[in-house]
């Protein structure tokens, strides 16, 4: 039998990691962080139990790596959505998409994100991982085209903003409408109410956004 390339060998890595990453965002959005076993994540992926601590040291560290990489793709596709922006308002336009695609996650997936904040905001902390750092590479990218003189700092601001505005729509008891925390995002950059993918012809009442 010829020896699998190095090549060959990473590109089965890749794969097994991310089916294993695909799985655990199904099920602890299916059935909560807590019924999820490690068991269970390799048995959705097709993976046999020990490979899941191979790559991974624990299962909160696989969450978090699991939903940055959902994060990152589906900012991706928010920012590569055609028709592409082009011209003068390319920046805000992709700062438009960017918001929305985050704030369309914790409307759209509330227990798989609420489960991912409360992850961070325990002892364990922000985990940094290379699909963290993909995510971050996107979003450093938006506030440097948006034009951003000092990306780095705009970034953790930008990121600050929109991990407040998630709790605010995931906190249990009084959450926040997600139409007005994007009114006010959008009005802390400038961004008119029709860029991105609007929820509605116009902003909440008693909201403005854009600068217009």
């Amino acid at each position: 039998m010829v020896p699998r390339s190095p090549s060959v060998n990473e590109e089965l890595r890749r794969r097994s990691q991310a089916r294993l990453l695909e799985a655990t965002v199904e099920l602890v959005d299916e059935h909560g962080y807590e019924a999820t076993t490690l068991a269970d994540i390799a048995d959705r992926a097709g993976a046999a139990r020990g490979l899941v601590s191979y790559y991974f040291p624990g299962k909160r560290q696989l969450l978090q790596t699991a939903v940055h990489r959902l994060m990152h793709m589906e900012l991706a596709r928010g920012l590569e959505r055609e028709p592409r922006p082009e011209g003068e308002e390319t920046g805000r336009e992709l700062l438009a998409r960017a918001i929305d695609a985050i704030l369309g996650l914790a409307r759209d997936r509330p227990r798989l994100m609420r489960t991912h904040m409360a992850g961070i905001l325990t002892a364990e902390g922000f985990i940094q991982c290379p699909e963290q750092q993909r995510l971050a590479g996107l979003l450093r990218d938006t506030v440097t085209r948006y034009g951003s003189e000092d990306p780095e700092t705009d970034y953790r601001l930008l990121r600050a903003l929109l991990m407040g505005a998630v709790v605010a729509v995931l906190l249990p008891g009084a959450p926040m409408p997600p139409e007005r925390l994007r009114a006010e995002l959008f009005h802390r950059y400038g961004l008119d109410w029709e860029l991105g993918l609007p929820p509605g012809e116009e902003p909440p009442d008693g909201s403005h956004a854009g600068t217009n």
